[in-house]
């Protein structure tokens, strides 16, 4: 497997095939994903929370986190902000005009 160290190194894909092809076959570097999550962090300022959860269940995601090389406190930011936004994407179609009048 080919490590990649670089972001140019990732070419443009014709298909999901060419995709899955190529990530069957390569993998980002750690440091490298290290860097940029510590770079998007530096653009936007960030708040701390507590968040209280079942401690099997913050073992199982930090377990899923490094099969995926990544921060789970990372991974976890990135779930709530695609769950988010399929929030926000549902919640504009519901207020669509007569799309109140269309639901079963």
């Amino acid at each position: 497997m080919t490590t990649i160290t670089d972001w140019e190194e990732i070419p443009l894909f014709d298909s999901e095939q060419a995709e899955a092809a190529f990530w069957a076959e390569n993998r980002i570097d750690l440091r490298l994903m290290e860097a940029a999550v510590a770079a998007g962090s530096e653009l936007s300022e960030s708040v701390t929370i507590t968040l209280r959860m079942d401690p099997r269940m913050l073992s199982r995601i930090k377990r899923l986190a490094r099969s995926r090389y990544l921060n789970y406190q990372s991974m976890m930011k990135q779930w709530l902000s695609e769950r988010l936004e399929q929030e926000m994407a549902a919640r504009s179609n519901d207020n669509a005009p007569g799309m109140r009048y269309m639901r079963g």
